[in-house]
């Protein structure tokens, strides 16, 4: 039987992908044989991470983007399909969080950034790759959620709405799509190591409260998504679409 991991001869688009777990899916999907495009803002950042997979034996390219920009977005599309001819594996990772507060008080501008950059981004790009994908057999997409979209908070309330809004994105895309051999999946992670979160980690008291409660006793480290984003763009997981996939320690059943 062959190995259903085994990603030889993919071609798979990551969005932020230069650090996180973003770095992390690419580098674990390159050593199980997929040819992967990094893709971020910082064409350095993004090249650092290429030249590391290169010399570890994998394939990589270097595409940045800024995801708000949908012409860049198309760009990184096209960009791919001009260097590889293909995209199998579409990875939604890339969001942001600049605002810290209650909702009450989020300006308008804040507020319609955060929903324009973690969903509305996702489903151009989306809307720019799947076409391809089911013209040529099919494809697996991975949106890269969150827990924050599975609970209430006081402190990050936007952020948990946009990740909310990408379970259901993944849930509508899925409908539409896979007749036609596209799979779309979610992965949620909780809280895990990385420097969007740092700010969480770094607090000894935050981190003690955080354990304590967690199942596992600790956070997760962003390998332990990136395999899971692995997964589910390959054979192992060809029965699942639509499907939201928690990665938290178990702290949303604790």
């Amino acid at each position: 039987m062959k190995n259903p991991f085994d990603l030889s001869g993919q071609v798979a688009i990551i969005t932020g992908s230069s650090k996180g777990i973003g770095r992390s899916a690419a580098e674990i999907m390159a050593a199980l044989g997929a040819k992967v495009v990094i893709s971020s803002r910082k064409a350095d950042a993004c090249e650092a991470v290429a030249a590391g997979i290169r010399k570890a034996g994998g394939e990589a390219i270097v595409i940045p983007c800024n995801i708000s920009l949908k012409e860049e977005l198309e760009g990184l599309v096209k960009g791919t399909i001009a260097q590889w001819g293909k995209i199998d594996t579409l990875v939604c990772n890339a969001a942001i969080n600049p605002y810290f507060g209650p909702l009450e008080k989020i300006p308008d501008e804040v507020f319609d950034k955060i929903m324009a950059s973690n969903i509305k981004s996702n489903l151009w790009l989306c809307n720019f790759a799947l076409p391809g994908m089911a013209e040529q057999g099919g494809g697996s997409v991975v949106i890269v959620s969150s827990v924050a979209g599975l609970r209430g908070t006081a402190q990050i309330g936007a952020y948990c709405i946009s990740k909310a809004a990408d379970m259901q994105l993944t849930r509508s895309l899925a409908v539409e799509w896979s007749p036609r051999g596209v799979r779309v999946n979610c992965v949620a992670p909780g809280l895990v190591k990385t420097d969007f979160a740092r700010t969480l980690w770094e607090d000894p008291e935050r981190m003690k409260r955080i354990d304590s409660i967690t199942p596992l006793r600790r956070i997760g480290e962003p390998d332990e998504i990136g395999g899971v984003v692995a997964f589910l763009a390959s054979k192992a997981s060809s029965f699942m679409t639509g499907a939201v996939i928690v990665a938290d320690g178990g702290a949303t059943i604790a």
